[in-house]
C-alpha cells in the first residue's frame, strides 16, 4: 500500500469531531428534550464525538460589533465551531422559519462553517420545522456549507415524547437519524481529507 493509501484509509476510520447546535432560545422550549435524544444517538456511535454550541447560552449582540462582550461570549462558542468536521443544526420553527437566535449564532461565523457538512434536525406542529430547515439550506450555501439530504423532523413534536423525554414511537425517528449522521459521516470525513490537502478556495 502507498503511503497515500495509507494515509486515507486512516482519516477515513478517524473519529469525526460533530458539533450540535441547538438553536432554540424561546423560554419553555422543547429543544433540550430533541438534542438529548440526538446526543444519545451520537454517543452510541465510535465515528463521532460531540460538542454542543446552545444558542440560549449565547449572549451574543444583534449588531455584529465586536464589544468585549461578544468576543467573551464568542470565546466558547467559535472554537468548538473551528474545531469541528462536521455539524448538525437542531431548529424550531417560527413563524415559518428558524428563530432569529440561531440566525444571529450563524452570522457571526464565517470561516468556521466553510467546506464542512451540516446535517439538520427539526421539529414544530403540522410541519415538523421543516420550513425553518430549508431556509437553513440557503443560509448554508451562502456560507459554502454542504447540507447533507436526508433530515430528521419531528411532527407534533410534543406529542412523540413521553414526559420523561423518550420517544413513543423510536422506530421512524431512529431509522432518519441513523441515515444523516452515515451521510454527515460520509461528507465529513471526504471533506476534512479535502481541506487537509487542498486549502478551499471560498
Amino acid at each position: 500500500m502507498t503511503p497515500l493509501a495509507t494515509d486515507s484509509a486512516a482519516a477515513a476510520t478517524e473519529t469525526l469531531r460533530l458539533t450540535l447546535v441547538v438553536g432554540s432560545n424561546r423560554h419553555g422550549r422543547f429543544g433540550p428534550v430533541v438534542a438529548d435524544w440526538l446526543l444519545a444517538h451520537i454517543r452510541d456511535r465510535d465515528d463521532l464525538v460531540a460538542d454542543v454550541v446552545d444558542v440560549a447560552e449565547a449572549a451574543l449582540p444583534m449588531s455584529l460589533e465586536p464589544t468585549p462582550e461578544a468576543t467573551a461570549a464568542l470565546s466558547g462558542i467559535t472554537p468548538k465551531l473551528a474545531r469541528a468536521d462536521a455539524f448538525v443544526v437542531l431548529t424550531p420553527e417560527y413563524n415559518h422559519s428558524f428563530p432569529a437566535g440561531l440566525k444571529n449564532l450563524v452570522d457571526w461565523h464565517f470561516t468556521q462553517w466553510q467546506a464542512k457538512p451540516v446535517g439538520l434536525v427539526s421539529y414544530g406542529g403540522l410541519s415538523g420545522g421543516l420550513r425553518a430547515a430549508e431556509h437553513l439550506r440557503q443560509v448554508f450555501a451562502e456560507l459554502h456549507a454542504v447540507t447533507v439530504r436526508d433530515t430528521v423532523s419531528f411532527h407534533n413534536a410534543g406529542a412523540a415524547f413521553d414526559d420523561r423525554g423518550a420517544l413513543r414511537d423510536p422506530s421512524g425517528p431512529d431509522a432518519a437519524a441513523k441515515t444523516m449522521l452515515d451521510q454527515l459521516v460520509w461528507w465529513g470525513r471526504a471533506l476534512r481529507e479535502a481541506r487537509g490537502r487542498w486549502p478551499y478556495g471560498g
